[in-house]
C-alpha cells in the first residue's frame, strides 16, 4: 500500500491551491462572448504586456490556442505550415490542423535540442510560382520549449534567424510557447525577448504555472479579433471564463518564481537516477523541468514492470516508447519527493537484479546435477 502519491505524468496534474480556489469563489465575472468578463480582460492585457503584443485571448487549451493560431494564419484551405516532425502541434493535437482547417503540415525533422535547421525550414518553403500544383506555404512553428527534446529551449538567437527567414519568404511565425515561462526561465532572457519574432504565441497556464485550466493566445489587435471568432466557432466561448482567469492570475502572481525550483529538482533527479545501474539520463539535457529516463537493455527489467512497480509506491510516470520513462517536475512535486522516487527505484532494480541472480546460480546448479 503506497504510503504517498508522487505525480510525475506532467505538469498539467496540479490541483489548484488554496490562494487560487479563494480567487475562483471571488471572481468578478461577466459574459466574455460578448467582451465583458472584467477578470479575461484584465488576465488577457496582463498576458499580451509580459509577451510584448497587442492583445490576448484566453482559451480552453493550448490545443485549442494552436488550433485558432493556425487556421487564423491560414484562413485559405490548402494552405501549408512548417512544423517540426517531432512537434507538439504535429504528434499529440489530434491532426486537427487538417481536419478541421484543412491546413497541410510540412515537416522538418527536429534535432535532438528542439530546433530545425534553417536551410531545411528554407527548402521547405514551396516555391509559389508553382502553385497550379504546390499547397501554399504561409507559416512556420516553432515550439519553446520543446516538449518531446526533454524540454530543450530554443534560444533568442535561433527564433530571431526563424524570424527572420519568415520575413524574407512573406510568411507569419507561430511560437507554441506551452512552456515557454520554462523557457524564459531557464535561459535567463524575459518572455517578450523570446517572442519578439513571432506574430503569434500561444502560453499555456496549466502547466508549469499549475492553473487548473487554459491558455492565453497572443498577437496583434487584428489577429486576436479574428482569433475570437474562430475561438467561438471551435466552441471556446465559455461565458463567465473570470472564475478559471482568476486562478491564472494567481498562478502568475505565485507559481512563476517557483519555475526554477522545478529546473533544479528535475536536475537532481537526472543526476540520481544516473548513478542506479540499468538506468540512463542524459544530464546535459535537462534544462527545464522534463526528465526521460532510458531503461538499459542489461536491467533485466521492462518499462512496464517498473512502472507498475513505482505505482505500487504511489509514484506515477508516463511511458515513452519501449525502453523509456517521461519524469515531469512541477512546484507540487517537493525535494523529498525526488529523493523518495530515487530510493524506490534504487531498490527495485537492485531486487531484480538480486532475484535475477538467484535464478541464474538456480539453473546453474540444476544444469549442474544433470551431470552428475
Amino acid at each position: 500500500m503506497a504510503v504517498r502519491t508522487v505525480d510525475f505524468r506532467s505538469d498539467t496534474v496540479t490541483k489548484p491551491t488554496e490562494s487560487m480556489r479563494n480567487a475562483m469563489a471571488n471572481a468578478e465575472v461577466d459574459d466574455d462572448v460578448l467582451g465583458y468578463d472584467p477578470t479575461a480582460q484584465r488576465l488577457e492585457a496582463e498576458m499580451a504586456r509580459i509577451m510584448g503584443k497587442e492583445a490576448g485571448l484566453f482559451v480552453p487549451s493550448g490545443t485549442m490556442g494552436n488550433l485558432i493560431c493556425l487556421l487564423t494564419h491560414c484562413q485559405i484551405r490548402g494552405s501549408e505550415v512548417i512544423l517540426g516532425d517531432n512537434s507538439h502541434i504535429h504528434v499529440y493535437e489530434n491532426g486537427g490542423i487538417s481536419t478541421i482547417g484543412g491546413v497541410h503540415p510540412r515537416t522538418v525533422k527536429n534535432n535532438e535540442d528542439g530546433t530545425m535547421d534553417l536551410h531545411l525550414i528554407e527548402a521547405a518553403i514551396r516555391d509559389s510560382s508553382f502553385e497550379i500544383l504546390y499547397p501554399t506555404t504561409r507559416l512556420i512553428c516553432l515550439e519553446n520549449s520543446h516538449a518531446r527534446s526533454g524540454g530543450r529551449c530554443l534560444t533568442v538567437e535561433y527564433t530571431d534567424k526563424v524570424g527572420e527567414l519568415a520575413k524574407k519568404y512573406g510568411l507569419k511565425l507561430h511560437i507554441d510557447g506551452a512552456r515557454i515561462f520554462n523557457a524564459s526561465v531557464a535561459l535567463g532572457v524575459p518572455v517578450h525577448r523570446l517572442v519578439q519574432a513571432a506574430d503569434s504565441v500561444s502560453a499555456c497556464l496549466s502547466k508549469g504555472l499549475g492553473a487548473p485550466a487554459g491558455s492565453v493566445i497572443v498577437g496583434s489587435k487584428s489577429f486576436i479579433a479574428r482569433a475570437k471568432i474562430l475561438r467561438k466557432t471551435l466552441g471556446g466561448g465559455m461565458r463567465q471564463i473570470g472564475v478559471l482567469c482568476a486562478a491564472a492570475s494567481v498562478a502568475l502572481q505565485e507559481n512563476l518564481v517557483k519555475l526554477e525550483g522545478d529546473h533544479r529538482k528535475a536536475k537532481l533527479l537526472a543526476e540520481e537516477l544516473n548513478k542506479i545501474k540499468g538506468l540512463k539520463v542524459d544530464s546535459a539535457a535537462v534544462e527545464t523541468n522534463i526528465v526521460y529516463c532510458h531503461i538499459l537493455k542489461g536491467s533485466k527489467v521492462s518499462r512496464t514492470h517498473l512502472c507498475k512497480i513505482l505505482e505500487q509506491h504511489g509514484i506515477l510516470v508516463l511511458p515513452e516508447g519501449p525502453m523509456r520513462i517521461r519524469f515531469v517536475i512541477h512546484h507540487q512535486i517537493s525535494e523529498s519527493d525526488v529523493h523518495y522516487t530515487v530510493s524506490c527505484l534504487q531498490q527495485t532494480l537492485a531486487g531484480e537484479a538480486e532475484e535475477n541472480g538467484d535464478i541464474k546460480h538456480l539453473m546453474n546448479g540444476f544444469k549442474h546435477n544433470l551431470y552428475l
